[in-house]
């Protein structure tokens, strides 16, 4: 996630001709993994890295740049837009009530460095009013809220792993580096659900949100790893779990109970985040998307 041109670039290069991508497995449900049709919400921004619905009519989008700051932008369902705050590489973002806590530090050259000057920061959604929840990480990309009010931030880049912040304050802690290349957090209930993205074979991991560094169930995930590049993931309705695949271009439905999978989306360029519509004015049945070309998609559900 972030501004990653070059890593996409290593990572395409990694596939050669003549690679055969395996086959999905398709769900025993046909209507679950019927193609959606794709429409364009709005366009136009920079590097989309991810979203998340404000619950109050606003589709808030990490919107980074090449030069200069990004920002967390609101559109609303008719397309219009503007900025929530401007801030150095936008990354996850996650709602609470009247609140958002968005990423920031998401950068390519702070991953290959190792650079601590990441952040989590907290925004009042009525006020605009920010506070900083924590510094000091390196590349905080996917974020994730857990029942107790902590906060899981991931890096995809250099030492990839898994950071924890605690809800008190105290200071963020590295937990993880055995999982692969993190990328999107989703968080369920206990349940945490992460995807790597550069490695041959990316993975779905399943955690214990109160116990993080105990037992992780995987699914490996179908296709050659470089070529899908999985990125963020959401829970949706059905408890099945909809992944971003960017280099594909694609959204897999994937039921994590039995590792049957699907792509009920196509032909999204460099595709980045995914969510349900939520709150007044977006359709809970539609898959919104984002992407690095600067695009937000709507991937909605045809009724035969």
């Amino acid at each position: 996630m972030g501004n990653r041109s070059i890593r996409l670039a290593a990572a395409a290069s990694v596939a050669t001709a003549g690679m055969f991508v395996a086959a999905v497995p398709a769900s025993a449900d046909t209507d679950v993994c019927a193609p959606r049709e794709v429409g364009t919400v709005a366009s136009g921004f920079g590097t989309l890295e991810n979203l998340a619905f404000d619950g109050r009519g606003g589709l808030l989008i990490s919107d980074g740049s090449l030069i200069g700051p990004g920002a967390l932008r609101r559109i609303a369902p008719d397309g219009t837009s503007g900025a929530v705050a401007e801030v150095t590489g936008p990354g996850g973002i996650v709602v609470d009530g009247d609140s958002v806590y968005l990423a920031t530090g998401n950068t390519t050259a702070a991953g290959v460095l190792g650079t601590p000057d990441g952040s989590i920061v907290r925004i009042d959604l009525a006020t605009g009013e920010q506070d900083t929840v924590a510094t000091g990480i390196v590349m905080p990309n996917g974020l994730g809220l857990l029942p107790d009010g902590s906060l899981l931030a991931s890096r995809d880049i250099g030492e990839v792993g898994l950071t924890h912040i605690p809800a008190d304050g105290g200071e963020p802690r590295v937990i993880r580096t055995d999982l692969g290349s993190v990328n999107g957090i989703a968080v369920d209930g206990d349940t945490v659900y992460t995807v790597t993205t550069f490695d041959l074979v990316n993975r779905l991991h399943i955690l214990d949100a109160n116990d993080l560094t105990g037992p992780v169930r995987s699914i490996d995930l179908p296709g050659l790893g470089p070529i899908q590049s999985p990125d963020d993931l959401t829970v949706g309705p059905d408890g099945a779990l909809y992944i971003a695949l960017n280099l594909a271009g694609a959204v897999l439905r994937l039921d994590p109970e039995t590792g049957t999978s699907c792509r009920v989306v196509e032909g999204i360029p460099m595709m980045s985040s995914v969510a349900f519509g939520s709150g007044p004015g977006w359709d809970p049945d539609t898959l919104y998307t984002v992407g690095f070309d600067g695009t937000v998609h709507a991937a909605h559900r045809v009724h035969r």
